[in-house]
């Protein structure tokens, strides 16, 4: 089963990094977040990648190119144009998937320890079209439990025990090309709206672990993290 990294954005609420760099070659512990991405499949035994590049596009290329520190997988890094939007990226990746019933498919720039396995394992039991993985989105503020004017609990910025969100870890059927085109548009938009309405879209609910790169915030956050150990970098070597 092929992987699919989207990665061809701007990164412009991180352009402290962005102006140089695409968002995915940022580095966390050292490392760029897609060489984290590629390690975490890779420990679940997933070898075949295609990057959709935009933004910068080359400096990726170069990197797997030049890097040593990838064995027996393969990279293949397309270009799939500097203000193509995400649906239309996919879309433009059909001739590499016309082998493959399902797909992998992430974003750039995130992190989670959702265990693929029973991820695709959801996908399949539930013959879905397009499965994403829900998770619980960490709370800004810390959150006061009060009883009058009593603060009689708080909570230094706490998961969010109410709604989910898209945490952008994906198994997809190649029928949802019949709800993509050559349209410039977002993947979570028209193409969520059409293959939701069809009743073949699931969520796979994750609890555990799960973080996004968007800002600079969020990059000092995830470094606070690992100084206190608060996630286990295992799943991110490689191989088990």
């Amino acid at each position: 089963m092929k992987v699919v990294f989207l990665a061809g954005g701007y990164g412009s609420r991180i352009s402290e990094y962005t102006s140089k760099i695409p968002k995915p070659m940022i580095k966390l512990s050292n490392k760029p977040i897609i060489e984290h991405l590629v390690n975490y499949y890779k420990y679940y035994g997933f070898k075949d990648f295609l990057i959709a590049g935009g933004y910068k596009v080359s400096i990726i290329k170069n990197f797997f190119d030049k890097s040593r520190i990838f064995k027996n997988i393969k990279v293949k890094v397309v270009n799939t144009g500097l203000n193509t939007l995400t649906g239309k990226r996919i879309y433009k990746l059909k001739k590499f998937l016309k082998n493959e019933e399902n797909f992998l498919l992430t974003y750039g720039d995130g992190i989670s320890d959702i265990d693929l396995n029973k991820l695709i394992k959801f996908h399949k039991k539930k013959n879905s079209i397009f499965t994403l993985s829900a998770v619980r989105p960490p709370a800004r503020f810390g959150e006061l439990k009060m009883s009058g004017n009593k603060i009689v609990n708080f909570h230094e910025k706490p998961q969010m025990q109410k709604g989910w969100i898209n945490g952008g870890f994906f198994v997809v059927n190649k029928k949802f090309f019949k709800f993509l085109s050559n349209k410039n548009v977002m993947l979570e938009r028209e193409p969520f709206s059409k293959v939701s309405a069809s009743g073949k879209m699931f969520a796979y609910k994750h609890q555990g672990f799960w973080k996004c790169i968007d800002t600079k915030r969020d990059l000092d956050q995830f470094g606070s993290i690992i100084k206190n150990k608060k996630f286990n970098l295992k799943l991110f070597k490689g191989a088990k």
